[in-house]
């Protein structure tokens, strides 16, 4: 089975890198192997390579300089899956898009179920949203050909992200203030690449669902997860003394972009069709701290 990899220098891509099943033939391509902001240069890949799959792990995250992005940020969330979409319709193969919470709102107050509709905020997640209906479109909305997988806080041992920076900081503070008022839960690359690999290898037998949605178990505030890095990082021998972390209001960390401030995903359909358990947040966060790369 060939399989069209973007995205392989983010921290997603180097996970999905190394947890590659056997049976795949990696076509594994970084940012400046693959432009993801010229649809042409996608539809000639797809062409050149013709894959089984694109696993588009490849995105625009930049949150908030997204918001003076916001052409570039459509271009390669939005227009890079288009054009992998269309030419998989022109030719065959599948495509597995990797998107976000980001597409809601954050407004309600329990987990966001795969059939609710997007109600993005900022222009991070409506650029994503518009990747998302871009493959309706050229797929149809329930055809598994296009299989979307939103997950939402991704954390991995390599590469910028919360988890490393707020080890980083534990090591470097005494005190620290992080948001209490956002509600969601962590995605560990080591358990989504896990998922991406599954819904590929069971998708390419049978027809999964054409959204699904993957985050690590339970539900945390970027403040409890900041404290947990900062007790976990200690009991591994990462961290001498954690900082005291303060908790702080959304109002009080302004930002360009807004964020949901509930952003929690209801994962139950897609661990039932992959077949896979939900590792709870702290455990995982556990596992990639072992793995952490020094900065």
């Amino acid at each position: 089975m060939k399989i069209l990899l973007t995205g392989t220098g983010g921290q997603l891509g180097q996970a999905l890198l190394d947890s590659k099943p056997d049976a795949v033939e990696l076509i594994s391509t970084t940012r400046q192997e693959l432009d993801l902001s010229n649809a042409e240069a996608c539809r000639l890949a797809v062409q050149k390579y013709q894959p089984d799959w694109v696993l588009n792990a490849g995105a625009y995250t930049a949150v908030d300089q997204a918001e003076s992005e916001p052409e570039l940020a459509h271009a390669i969330n939005a227009g890079a899956p288009e054009a992998f979409a269309q030419e998989l319709d022109r030719q065959g193969g599948r495509l597995l898009q990797v998107s976000t919470d980001f597409v809601f709102d954050g407004q309600q107050g329990s987990p966001y179920r795969v059939d609710q509709p997007t109600t993005p905020i900022g222009v991070y997640g409506t650029s994503k949203a518009a990747g998302e209906q871009a493959i309706h479109r050229i797929f149809g909305a329930n055809n598994p050909q296009g299989v979307i997988l939103r997950t939402s806080w991704v954390m991995g041992p390599v590469g910028r992200n919360f988890a490393r920076t707020m080890l980083r900081l534990h090591r470097e503070r005494d005190q620290l203030s992080v948001v209490a008022d956002q509600v969601g839960c962590p995605s560990s690359t080591l358990n989504l690449a896990t998922a991406c690999w599954t819904t590929i290898t069971q998708g390419s037998q049978t027809n999964l669902p054409p959204i699904m949605h993957w985050s690590d178990a339970g539900a945390a505030s970027w403040y409890d997860v900041a404290v947990a890095i900062g007790e976990l990082g200690h009991s591994l021998g990462l961290v001498d003394t954690p900082a005291k972390v303060n908790p702080i209001t959304t109002a009080d960390y302004p930002t360009p972009a807004s964020r949901p401030n509930y952003s929690l995903l209801d994962c139950t359909t897609t661990r039932a069709a992959l077949q896979l358990d939900g590792q709870h947040w702290q455990e995982a966060l556990k596992q990639l701290l072992l793995r952490v790369q020094a900065d």
